[in-house]
C-alpha cells in the first residue's frame, strides 16, 4: 500500500483476533514512529510496549488509578478498567518526554511530536494490514499511572495504542469532504 492510500484509508478499529504480532512488524512500526517531525531534534518520545501478562500489570495500574480517583467506584467499573489492556494483543503507550526548561522548543511542540509519532504508528500498522486504535481516557492523564510506569511528572502520555490482527475486514468509513474544513486566503 502506498503512503497516500494508507493515509486515505486508515481508520481506527478495536476488533482483533487475539493473536500476537510478529516482532518484525513491531520493529517496522516503531521505526516509522521515530520519523515523526521533531523540532530541535529533541527526540521527545518514549514507547512502552505491553503484551502478554504485562497487559494484566497495566490493567492493575489502571484499576488502582481509578480507585484513587473515585474512592467509591463500583467493583464492575474497576473490573472494566482492569480489563481495558486485554482488548488487544499489543498495547503501546506513547509518551512525550517533555523538557519544560527548553527555551527554544515549546512544550506543545514536544507533545505534538509524540502525537505525530503515534499517528505514524497507526499508519504503519494499517499499511501492513493490521488494526490499531488510539485511546486516552482518564488513565492517560493520571499521575498515579505515570508514576507506576516510571515516567517523570512533566512527561505526558499522548495515547494508548491498541493493535492486533484484524478479526474481520474493515468496512469503508465515510469521511467528510475536505473542503468543509478549508478556507483560502488570497
Amino acid at each position: 500500500m502506498d503512503a497516500v492510500q494508507a493515509l486515505m484509508t486508515r481508520q481506527s478499529t478495536g476488533r482483533f483476533d487475539g493473536d500476537s504480532l510478529p516482532e518484525e512488524i513491531l520493529d517496522v512500526v516503531l521505526s516509522t514512529a521515530i520519523s515523526a517531525p521533531d523540532h530541535g531534534k529533541l527526540q521527545p518520545w518514549k514507547f512502552l510496549i505491553f503484551r502478554g501478562d504485562a497487559r494484566k500489570q497495566l490493567g492493575d495500574i489502571f484499576a488502582v488509578s481509578l480507585e484513587k480517583r473515585i474512592s467509591d467506584a463500583p467493583k464492575a467499573q474497576i473490573d472494566h478498567e482492569r480489563a481495558k489492556p486485554l482488548r488487544a494483543p499489543l498495547l503501546i503507550a506513547v509518551v512525550a518526554k517533555v523538557d519544560p526548561l527548553n527555551t527554544k522548543i515549546p512544550v506543545i511542540e514536544q507533545v505534538l511530536s509524540a502525537g505525530a509519532a503515534a499517528q505514524n504508528i497507526l499508519l504503519a500498522f494499517h499499511a501492513q494490514g493490521f488494526g490499531c486504535i488510539w485511546k486516552t481516557g482518564a488513565a492517560a492523564y493520571d499521575e498515579t499511572v505515570k508514576a507506576a510506569l516510571g515516567l517523570d511528572t512533566q512527561d505526558q502520555i499522548v495515547g494508548f495504542l491498541y493493535a492486533g490482527r484484524l478479526n474481520a475486514p474493515l468496512v469503508k468509513k465515510e469521511r467528510p469532504n475536505h473542503t468543509d474544513f478549508v478556507e483560502y486566503w488570497n
